[in-house]
């Protein structure tokens, strides 16, 4: 797995760098995303499919491929998704091409050595505002497909900004000051968030990730009163009654670079990064 880190590195520079801002308006940028997502689908050896919908008169996609399971569980599939467009103003590095290059990786890791689940990966657009916690988003697009499609789902994994950390004192905030006795006050851990209803899914995942892993990890399931638990994809695979959580360095409760135009590659913490995405494909192996 020595490949992990050069990888995401790559991929956050291309997006984020040779792309730079992919935001709702910016077609042209968002084909060129969706393209080299699917051009690294297919290196691996895995057939994509594009997964269209129009919003405002426009036609956007999610990219999607599967990596079979050797011996499927009849509870159905493992969903792992990150979303690779951004707001209006950023390049994105955080938010979210570390999500898709930690997508890419777990797809990679897959198809040379498949979890006994079958996996779908799906890179989804319009997650960002003016479709963000609308119908328009595209993870309401694929859950209400799977729905539809009667697709089995024993879980969904959203990877939403995976790649800033700090280690100084008091580095780390968060949405309620009834939370915060309860976590850590540095910013160098993993965080998986999801709702209640996911509690079982979330500390299944949890417990296999710290079983493989010695980097640090939190989790938390709440209601989406509390700021931050809902502001990804996930949330729109809870309407479709599918446990669901993100995997997230907290964002703006961390990082300051959040929406921002500082939102750069070289800000990012790879071998960090690297570590997260190693332990969860061991984690995902052993679900």
């Amino acid at each position: 797995m020595e490949k992990i880190e050069p990888n995401l590195r790559e991929t956050v520079l291309y997006l984020s760098g040779e792309i730079g801002e992919r935001s709702h308006g910016d077609l042209e940028k968002l084909s060129r995303s969706a393209a080299y997502i699917e051009q690294r689908f297919l290196s691996i050896g895995c057939r994509t499919e594009r997964q269209e919908f129009t919003y405002r008169e426009n036609t956007y996609c999610n990219i999607i491929t599967s990596v079979a399971g050797v011996s499927p569980d009849s509870d159905g599939i493992l969903v792992v998704g990150a979303h690779y467009d951004t707001v209006e103003g950023t390049p994105g590095a955080d938010d979210n091409a570390s999500g898709i290059a930690g997508l890419l990786e777990l797809a990679r890791l897959a198809s040379k050595d498949p979890f006994a689940r079958t996996v779908r990966f799906v890179a989804f657009t319009l997650e960002e505002p003016p479709t963000f916690m609308t119908r328009s988003m595209g993870s309401y697009e694929c859950a209400k497909r799977l729905r539809e499609e009667g697709v089995a789902v024993s879980g969904m994994i959203s990877l939403e900004m995976l790649g800033y950390f700090r280690d100084e004192e008091a580095s780390q905030l968060y949405p309620s000051s009834f939370i915060r006795p309860f976590f850590p006050e540095r910013g160098n851990f993993i965080s998986f968030v999801g709702n209640l209803s996911s509690r079982k899914f979330t500390r299944k995942v949890k417990k296999a990730f710290m079983a493989a892993s010695t980097f640090p990890v939190e989790s938390l399931n709440a209601p989406s009163v509390i700021p931050g638990v809902d502001f990804s994809d996930h949330r729109n695979f809870w309407k479709f009654g599918y446990p669901a959580f993100m995997v997230t360095d907290t964002a703006f409760y961390r990082n300051p670079n959040y929406h921002a135009a500082g939102d750069t590659a070289d800000t990012l913490d790879y071998g960090k990064m690297a570590a997260v995405i190693a332990g969860l494909y061991q984690a995902l192996r052993d679900i």
